[in-house]
């Protein structure tokens, strides 16, 4: 591990000479090397497990990531890449840890987890929002840094701390002078869920809310073009994914850097959901989203949508929602509740609160408590509120910690009193079944307005849309039975991958070369020894696919 004191290279190009091999040179030496078997008593002295242990691609990695689903998402392709250059993601060589800035906590965690790895002597990388925002932070002094537009770079980075460098790259993605909304979508990835594909449709956001870090990190709006988010969903589906989370900072304002906005993009992806499989929605602010509320209203009551929207509010006072910064009032989100409500039967709005914001009074506390009992959220996420460094509000005149904590209680008491699903008792639901339950006894589906249903784990409900009979209630839950004589629905198109399978991957499929292209083998792993030739290209079911021409290195 290199001290505090060692200089930091900037970049990967400022350490590379003329006469280094290139990655692909590495690779392809890689292949050649033929493995010597060792004998029983043959031992490696010291000078041996040294060289050994600094070859980049051999190692064993450790992956940690904190927070929000575009946080996780990002976690998802770096270990791909990692595992589809050589590397292990197992207990560990080294640690990746990939961070979240929202709250003091999770940034506590995140210190922690680098103190706890450098106590054990593993080297260190770390990624997310904490160091993006702050990385020359005491504690990270002698890390490398991915920077949360450079996760593409992920195994570079990695290469480069293996062999004791530190490099940082914190740079952000421009085209044309215009910021680009992050890395290449069609990188490698490995699901955590490999039923659920997650995708960041932009990233950064177009306010300046005086309590968020996240802002210094993943800055200003920038969106992916909607033909490249088209070809993700198509990639995903066609791995036997059968649900899609669409994520951002704020997906409400999607597109208004490029001249489009959030429902044509979803109409374009709703054309790609096949039967029986669904899409939901990330979180939207208010503002955005007011625009688009007759068609978000028809989105959200197309059968492969959940009806589901996620709604930040923090606060039902306007005086503190000015000094938030937050750009709308109080009536401006009950206008789109009341709306939703009315035109998407059944609805499920979640929402977030935060508690004892500074210059809170106890009459903006209770005129939030009032917005609860009237809607009374199915899904609420109550936060203590935290100053973060760097931010306006941790200059503001901070509300006493126990003033606070009583508040927080408080909205968690009355939110803890009502029941949101005792009415739905008896119901007969169709629910699509993806995760496993934390228990591990049942299997978790979610129906049309994305309320959570545990299911009995039955092995041939995993991936499938069923219909059940609601027995039982409880505050976050409901449990199904299912019905008889009713057969689970499959929307998959393709067989899901394996547990930590990684997506993205080319693999070679020959036929014969007719006019017809009817004739196909799959061949398995191929070793190309010359430059593929592309001898034609062919549409079939929306999907282009090319013939290549190729040498195969042994038999096949």
């Amino acid at each position: 591990m290199p001290s505090a004191c060692d200089p930091v290279i900037e970049d990967i190009e400022d350490m590379v000479s003329s006469t280094d091999p290139t990655p692909h040179e590495r690779q392809s030496a890689r292949k050649n090397i033929v493995p010597r078997p060792k004998k029983k008593k043959e031992l490696l002295n010291d000078e041996e497990l040294q060289a050994d242990s600094v070859i980049p691609g051999m190692q064993k990695i450790w992956m940690k990531t904190w927070g929000c689903s575009h946080n996780n998402s990002d976690g998802e392709y770096m270990a791909g890449q990692l595992a589809a250059s050589g590397y292990k993601m197992t207990e560990a060589d080294l640690w990746l840890l990939n961070s979240c800035t929202v709250k003091n906590p999770a940034e506590d965690h995140f210190r922690n987890s680098i103190k706890k790895a450098q106590e054990q002597e593993k080297k260190v990388v770390v990624a997310g929002c904490v160091p993006q925002a702050q990385p020359r932070m005491d504690y990270l002094k002698g890390l490398s840094i991915i920077g949360v537009q450079q996760i593409d770079r992920v195994v570079e980075v990695v290469d480069e701390a293996v062999k004791g460098h530190s490099v940082r790259l914190l740079g952000q993605k421009k085209e044309g002078g215009r910021r680009l909304g992050g890395a290449r979508l069609d990188l490698p990835k490995i699901r955590k869920n490999p039923l659920i594909e997650i995708i960041s449709i932009n990233t950064g956001c177009l306010n300046a809310c005086t309590y968020c870090k996240t802002k210094h990190a993943r800055g200003d709006l920038a969106s992916y073009p909607i033909e490249e988010l088209v070809k993700r969903v198509r990639q995903s589906f066609q791995e036997g994914v059968c649900e899609i989370w669409l994520t951002s900072e704020d997906t409400g304002a999607y597109g208004r850097d490029i001249g489009t906005d959030l429902p044509t993009l979803l109409w374009r992806l709703v054309e790609q959901i096949p039967d029986g499989a669904m899409l939901r929605l990330g979180m939207t602010n208010p503002p955005y989203i007011l625009e688009h509320l007759g068609e978000m209203a028809k989105i959200l009551n197309h059968p492969r949508v959940y009806a589901f929207l996620h709604v930040p509010v923090q606060s039902a006072s306007d005086s503190v929602l000015m000094d938030m910064k937050r750009e709308y009032c109080i009536d401006d989100f009950k206008r789109v509740v009341d709306f939703l409500k009315e035109r998407v039967p059944g609805v499920t709005i979640a929402t977030d609160i935060i508690c004892g914001f500074p210059g809170e009074t106890e009459e903006d506390f209770q005129e939030t408590l009032e917005l609860v009992k009237l809607y009374r959220f199915p899904s609420l996420f109550i936060n203590q509120f935290y100053p973060r460094p760097g931010t306006p509000a941790a200059k503001m005149e901070q509300v006493p910690a126990q003033v606070k904590k009583q508040r927080t209680r408080e909205l968690s008491q009355l939110f803890h009193s009502y029941n949101p699903y005792d009415h739905k008792v008896g119901e007969m639901q169709h629910v699509l079944v993806t995760e496993e339950s934390f228990d591990a006894q049942y299997y978790v589906a979610h129906n049309k307005f994305y309320e959570q249903v545990l299911v009995p784990k039955k092995v041939e409900f995993k991936g499938k849309m069923i219909e059940v009979e609601i027995y039982e209630a409880g505050k976050h839950f409901m449990k199904g039975r299912p019905v008889e004589d009713s057969k689970p629905f499959n929307p998959s198109i393709a067989a899901p991958l394996q547990q930590g399978e990684v997506s993205g991957l080319i693999q070679v499929i020959t036929h014969t070369h007719t006019h017809t292209h009817t004739r196909s083998v799959v061949t398995g792993k191929l070793c190309l020894q010359k430059p593929i030739q592309i001898l034609c290209t062919q549409q079939t079911n929306g999907y282009e696919y090319m013939c290549l021409d190729f040498n195969p290195c042994s038999p096949l």
